[in-house]
């Protein structure tokens, strides 16, 4: 029996329309995204020449709505026989001024958005006033439907508020890569989990000296956890004593030294200032992992299940001499948990 082609692929419904673009401009250091349709959900990942990659994964939770049926898949496949999922590129930019095409008129505080950099300073003063997630902060932020009609098809958007309803549709590329930076959680040389808050800060105040590289240093003795950087208008370290209050967990068997682009660490900012504790990894390799749990609001028509997402950035160390990071590997697993026990996988 043929497929019935009249069912996307993919459709799902969200209440707020601004809770995704949230979530979404925590990657936005890209201009592509990298989009994986499965029936957990919807992934989104960005890179920046294989030595940084960021994954924000949209679970089906947090959706009103979700849908997924993929045509070129039959109830006979075997799991090891069953086609890839769809996988597509898009423009990141587009999307996110899709999602946010009913709060447009505010172009002061979009055109600060573009570059959360700047924003440092604000950030130290406003950090507590409001959450970026409470029902407050994000208001009558539009209702959503999402839908991919086939591989090849664009990305539909139909967005309303009000009796106002707008569709959009995005072009849809081919997939260059379906490939992530490996990381070993099987052999980790630190993991340590803080108030993403913590972590904001200390990244704001190393920013002041101007700085090309961040040092990061882990030790089983005190001074534990420190991050180094220096530029040209000074240096400065912010160090992390093993209380309960700075570091909610941490293990470190040995001392750890690594390297990371400054630039990388600023380009996971807003995920910091979004997100309410961070897991930071290094595996034998030095690849640096910064998970973010961020509280979203509940879907109400979901029973049990907490309103969390997770953002998750990969970054790979600095090769010793060089000014740039470079990738060693090739293929691994995803990502894994903050905090709280991960449920969904990508």
């Amino acid at each position: 029996m043929p497929p019935n082609t009249d069912t996307p692929l993919c459709s799902a419904i969200c209440s707020s329309a601004r809770q995704l673009y949230l979530l979404l401009r925590c990657i936005s250091f890209s201009s592509k995204t990298q989009v994986r349709v499965s029936a957990d959900g919807l992934r989104f990942s960005a890179e920046e020449t294989s030595v940084m990659e960021a994954f924000v994964f949209l679970s089906k939770t947090l959706f009103s709505t979700y849908n997924f049926q993929d045509p070129e898949v039959t109830q006979h496949d075997l799991p090891e026989h069953a086609p890839p999922p769809p996988t597509f590129q898009l423009s990141l930019p587009a999307l996110l001024e899709t999602l946010q095409i009913f709060t447009l008129g505010d172009t002061a505080s979009f055109k600060q958005q573009q570059d959360p950099y700047d924003g440092f300073a604000a950030h130290r003063l406003n950090r507590h006033a409001q959450m970026p997630f409470s029902s407050a902060a994000l208001g009558h932020s539009g209702f959503c439907r999402i839908s991919y009609q086939n591989r090849g098809s664009p990305l539909s958007i139909n967005l309303s508020e009000s009796s106002v309803s707008t569709t959009c549709d995005l072009t849809t590329y081919e997939a260059s890569s379906t490939e992530d930076i490996p990381f070993d959680r099987d052999s980790l040389s630190l993991k340590t989990i803080m108030k993403a808050s913590h972590l904001a800060d200390a990244i704001n105040e190393l920013a002041s000296a101007n700085p090309t590289t961040l040092s990061l240093r882990a030790s089983p003795a005190s001074p534990y956890l420190s991050l180094s950087a220096s530029g040209p208008l000074g240096s400065a370290t912010v160090e992390f004593d093993k209380d309960p209050q700075l570091l909610e967990t941490f293990q470190c068997a040995t001392l750890f030294t690594a390297n990371y682009c400054f630039a990388h660490l600023k380009a996971a900012y807003r995920a910091m200032t979004s997100a309410s504790k961070v897991s930071v990894r290094t595996d034998v390799q030095s690849v640096l992992s910064l998970q973010f749990l961020v509280e979203v609001e509940p879907n109400l028509q979901t029973e049990g299940r907490e309103g969390v997402a997770f953002v998750d950035f990969r970054i790979v160390p600095l090769i010793e001499g060089e000014g740039d990071g470079h990738d060693d590997d090739d293929d691994d697993d995803d990502d894994d948990d903050a905090s709280t026990e991960r449920e969904d996988e990508d």
